[in-house]
């Protein structure tokens, strides 16, 4: 009789996309090639973080209206909501414009900023042309989550999927500038 082998690939394929059990702790990491010269791309999502983290992304009590990140190495990374409260995420480790910045994400698999906990998310911009850029997000150390380790890779390589994506989503809406976003 025969099988259906492409099916059952299929089905694995998917379920591999979403299922790290095989993968521990393993960095998360996405890359997205944006149509946008070095300069703005590293602009857009360092000093324009605000318009493109998803507002579905909030660890604040009330609503986000701001994802700020401070320009600088040492610089608060953060969210104000909409009743003006501030809500930690970290802090910037690393500031190389327009190649590289370095953050310290403290958030802990309850969703709530810990100043003990340590994981890093490296983000880096490669430029591919004058008007092409490929930015590389890795997050690393999700085995400081401790026992939760394992569950925080599996959530994070989400949220970071998302989050890339919501970036090049944002230069793609100044496309009447001739800024245009690839997703791979």
């Amino acid at each position: 009789m025969p099988s259906r082998p492409s099916a059952r690939k299929s089905t694995r394929r998917r379920r591999k996309n979403y299922d790290c059990r095989d993968q521990a702790t393993a960095p998360v990491k996405k890359s997205v090639t944006v149509n946008a010269s070095i300069a703005r791309g590293f602009d857009v999502f360092t000093s324009g973080f605000g318009r493109w983290w998803p507002a579905t992304h909030s660890i604040g009590k009330s609503p986000i209206r701001n994802a700020i990140m401070e320009l600088k190495t040492g610089g608060r990374w953060y969210e104000i909501g909409e009743d003006g409260s501030e809500c930690e995420r970290g802090e910037v480790l690393a500031w190389e414009p327009p190649t590289r910045v370095l953050l310290a994400g403290r958030i802990g698999m309850n969703w709530q900023f810990d100043p003990n906990l340590l994981t890093k998310v490296d983000i880096r911009f490669t430029a591919l042309g004058d008007h092409s850029t490929r930015v590389d997000l890795e997050h690393r150390l999700l085995e400081n989550s401790g026992e939760a380790a394992e569950n925080a890779q599996c959530t994070r390589r989400l949220r970071i999927r998302t989050g890339l994506g919501q970036s090049a989503r944002c230069l793609s809406r100044k496309r009447r500038r001739g800024l245009t976003t690839k997703v791979p």
